[in-house]
């Protein structure tokens, strides 16, 4: 997104992001809008015949206008005509009031539903984006995104632009009106109004645009203190570091808060203003029609309309000032959420299990090399090896040696800079990166967990009424958490509480390698995977992990030489490059370690 977008702009390309039906759904509402405007209209014309009546009736008895009126009610003298231009004109009222609370519904809902499109829409582009996408950017700002950035849009964007319309619509037909009561006084009211609104928004301007970047930047600031503190709550309640997060917290939502107040001054003050010099325009023409040679009969009907219609004009002004407000607050926010907007989706998303890949017998890799950008160091370098299909490969070396990277890149979430994997015969490719990824499972050394049951988190991404409860018990089994379970009173319909906080460390790597081979995955890749447990816990985890089948491919990182005991081959990184391959046996006497 361009810093020199206009306003304009930005609305022509958010403008591209309504699907269809909204579309035709905004077009049902200016229609509606035009219905409303003309109410508006008739509430207001049908004050003058009301109040020519009642100081007039043999004038309004005896007028070409109304004889086809008259003649058809079969009215006899002019004191008749009071009741029904009375209920005339409460009719008129209540239609006119009827088309502005229809109208407010249509507006609103319609916004909230584009909204709740919006997020959906982002939601999706974000969850398809590339991992390396992901890694390089903060989590708060799409929460944030997803979250505030949507609700501003809906509130300081939609909302008011649908308003807007709407004011402009009802300002024109009114002042239409006015102007066909008394021309004179409708011009001086209506340019003077405009006048004043003008000044105060020359002035503003500036202003409301730098509160609204103070709320879009300072939003995504309150969500990250949020994350970051409660996200870390064990390690801040043991340093006693809750005032320095509450501070961090404060600060932004204090500037946020501020920011709000600020906007929502500037859109209400002038309305104060507005309505006193409403005031005495209607004391001034009331005192000048009074004087005039007709005096107060003509002055009561026209000085009746212009009320009227001051009444409903200087609201609906006053409504358009603050929408006009709202939308250049909200402009940031715009920004912020039509960049999330025109995400890309990655075509892979829209391939899934379209370009077959399989995976019998071998992994090549052939000189992979791989910098995160060209303004990177290199974290891979002229990486060749071949994995064989049931094989157990691990993985040692420092830490920044690329071990990670490198599983990384045997998953297809990053794509090498150069160099070729091959699988059976055939490249990995970015279009067939998907059907790959289906082939593998991963078990991380932190197991993320959802607050729900076991056999959800278990089969990770299925919804509930989906799940293959067979499935989930034999994947149990293998992981060697069956006992566990099934120990507990309500088994698989065991909350875990918000990340696991209810379960053992040793319990959460086994239900992420219970959920791994639910995914009936060729190749599961545990990264670290034991490297926080206790030496009891880790063994009985590499246990549960050597007894998985033999057809099975198993890649693993370790921080211990000695959790990989019982792998096939084991391959050492340094610096990004290949510093030895070999047995256990062959590493450790290289290494000369001391494993006793």
């Amino acid at each position: 997104m361009k810093k020199k977008d206009t306003y304009i702009s930005l609305i022509k390309q958010l403008w591209l992001h309504i699907n269809p039906r909204r579309k035709f759904q905004i077009s049902i509402l200016i229609v509606l809008m035009v219905f409303a405007s003309l109410s508006e209209v008739i509430s207001i014309g049908a004050i003058l015949p009301f109040l020519g009546m009642i100081t007039e009736p043999e004038f309004i008895f005896h007028h070409s206008f109304f004889k086809p009126v008259i003649l058809f009610f079969k009215i006899k003298k002019a004191d008749d005509l009071l009741l029904p231009f009375s209920l005339a004109f409460v009719i008129a009222i209540i239609v006119s009031t009827i088309m502005r609370i229809l109208l407010l519904w249509a507006q609103t809902k319609l916004s909230f539903a584009i909204g709740g499109d919006f997020s959906f829409k982002i939601y999706q582009k974000t969850l398809y984006q590339p991992y390396i996408t992901h890694l390089s950017r903060n989590s708060s700002d799409v929460i944030g995104g997803i979250s505030n950035k949507v609700n501003y849009v809906i509130y300081q964007v939609l909302l008011p632009i649908f308003s807007l319309v709407s004011s402009i619509l009802m300002i024109s037909v009114i002042i239409f009106a006015l102007i066909t009561i008394n021309s004179k006084v409708a011009l001086v009211s209506i340019v003077g109004f405009g006048v004043i609104y003008l000044l105060i928004i020359r002035i503003t301007k500036k202003k409301l645009f730098v509160y609204g970047e103070i709320i879009s930047k300072e939003s995504n600031q309150v969500i990250k203190a949020l994350q970051e503190g409660l996200g870390g709550i064990r390690d801040v309640l043991l340093d006693g570091s809750q005032s320095t997060y509450s501070k961090i917290y404060q600060n932004s939502d204090r500037s946020l808060r501020d920011a709000q107040a600020n906007i929502a001054i500037i859109s209400g003050t002038p309305r104060f203003g507005i309505e006193a010099i409403g005031m005495i325009l209607i004391v001034s023409i009331a005192y000048s029609l009074a004087i005039s040679p007709n005096g107060i009969k003509t002055a009561i009907p026209i000085l009746g309309s212009l009320a009227l219609g001051a009444q409903r004009l200087l609201p609906i002004l006053q409504q358009a000032y603050v929408n006009w407000t709202s939308m250049l607050g909200g402009e940031a926010s715009l920004r912020d959420t039509l960049e999330l907007l025109n995400q890309k989706m990655p075509s892979p998303s829209k391939m899934i299990n379209q370009n077959f890949i399989s995976f019998g017998n071998e992994i090549k890799f052939e000189n992979i090399t791989f910098r995160y950008s060209d303004n990177s160091p290199i974290v891979l370098k002229n990486i060749n090896l071949t994995i064989k299909k049931g094989s157990r490969i691990g993985f040692i070396g420092t830490t920044g040696s690329g071990k990670s990277t490198f599983l990384d890149v045997v998953m297809g979430l990053i794509k090498q800079t150069s160099g070729e994997i091959i699988i059976d015969n055939k490249s990995l490719e970015i279009y067939n990166s998907r059907e790959w990824q289906s082939k593998i499972a991963h078990v991380p050394q932190s197991i993320f967990l959802t607050d729900s049951t076991i056999a959800e988190n278990i089969a990770f991404g299925i919804p509930s009424n989906n799940i293959d409860f067979k499935k989930v018990e034999e994947a149990s089994k293998k992981a060697q958490i069956d006992k566990n379970i099934e120990s507990w009173p309500l088994k698989y319909s065991t909350l875990v509480g918000e990340r696991g906080v209810r379960l053992s460390g040793g319990q959460r790597q086994r239900i992420g390698i219970a959920r791994a081979l639910y995914k009936n995955a060729d190749i599961i890749v545990f990264d670290e995977a034991t490297s926080a447990l206790d030496n009891d816990t880790e063994k009985e985890v590499m246990n549960a992990i050597d007894e998985l089948g033999d057809n099975l491919t198993i890649l693993i990182v370790a921080h211990r030489i000695t959790t990989l005991k019982n792998c096939d081959l084991i391959v050492e990184l340094k610096n990004g490059e290949i510093n030895d391959v070999g047995t256990y046996d062959q590493i450790v006497n290289k290494l000369q370690i001391d494993i006793v």
